[in-house]
């Protein structure tokens, strides 16, 4: 019987948070998580605009493109804060021109926005080693994910777009109540704040289920999406204020801030990301051993009765 450590098996996330997250910790760490998470936020930058070209293109025949390059800043601006404006506005000068689009420059677009799948892919690989002797996937399916997420983003983003139309125009309206009148702007701005972050987690969450190879469970995945999700809130918030009062960025990089701001900043969201999976990978090992702690316990337990069931004297 092989020894199962204790100290492992009771580290669970409840009864101690911390202790397991610094565990989560030194396993990324382990994994090199950081060098990880560089790769996906350089291929991440590279597909950001590409991939956003594609989705203003293709939805801009079922939706108006004011709207809907307004959608795209709004939720870029959580992924790259302070630099959201000058990629709409490049956005918008392609919609322009986008007559002059051909096939070759299609088919580069595609290339580049599934990239950054691709490596998000690998690097899940790397932190979910534990279980790919048991799970492969087959190489068809790793080249089709990426359109069908990008399919899936589309989708999304057309969606996004028709509830935050809704939800703006519903800001501009009021209600009368107890004889005051009140403007119904703070809650569609509430609900527009709980739209971003329900997209988030259904996102981070899908990617956990899908990315890892063999099945995972949904309560992990919504439990890494949550720990990923609420640290890049935080995150998210510092980088913010930090771009706005205290940075030099522009002055010491020029035309060059808006690609060295958003790799920063998708290389942040990309470690977090993975952190968040080095937390499902953590827990899936900590059952595992757990279960093989408690078959070995009740093994011991049974074999100390008779064939019939009685315990010996």
């Amino acid at each position: 019987m092989m020894p199962v450590d204790d100290s492992v098996v009771l580290a669970t996330p409840l009864r101690h948070p911390l202790r397991f997250l610094w565990g989560a910790a030194k396993a990324f760490r382990a994994n090199q998580g950081l060098l990880l998470a560089g790769a996906v936020a350089y291929y991440a930058l590279l597909s950001v605009v590409p991939l956003s070209i594609l989705s203003v293109m293709a939805l801009s025949h079922f939706v108006d493109s004011a709207s809907l390059l307004a959608t795209i800043g709004r939720y870029l601006a959580w992924l790259l804060p302070g630099q959201s404006d000058a990629i709409v506005q490049e956005l918008a000068a392609f919609v322009d021109h986008r007559g002059v689009l051909g096939p070759l420059l299609l088919a580069t677009m595609l290339f580049f926005s599934s990239l950054a799948f691709g490596v998000l892919e690998n690097a899940m690989a790397v932190i979910f080693k534990h279980r790919k002797h048991r799970h492969r996937r087959h190489f068809l399916v790793s080249v089709v994910i990426p359109y069908l997420y990008i399919l899936a983003l589309c989708v999304g983003l057309f969606f996004a777009t028709v509830v935050s139309g809704a939800l703006q125009a519903m800001g501009d309206q009021s209600v009368v109540f107890l004889g005051r009148e009140w403007s119904l702007g703070g809650v569609s701005g509430l609900l527009l704040y709980g739209l971003g972050l329900g997209g988030e987690l259904l996102m981070l969450t899908s990617l956990y289920l899908v990315m890892p190879t063999g099945r995972l469970s949904l309560r992990h995945a919504l439990a890494g999406a949550a720990v990923a999700v609420l640290l890049w809130e935080l995150t998210r918030r510092v980088l913010v204020w930090y771009f706005a009062t205290m940075s030099q960025v522009n002055v010491v990089y020029g035309s060059l801030t808006t690609a060295i701001v958003g790799l920063l900043s998708l290389e942040i969201a990309a470690g977090l990301i993975l952190f968040g999976a080095q937390v499902i990978a953590n827990y899936e090992r900590i059952e595992q051993r757990r279960g093989a702690f408690s078959g070995a316990t009740g093994g011991a337990t049974g074999g100390s009765r008779r064939p019939g069931g009685s315990p010996r004297r």
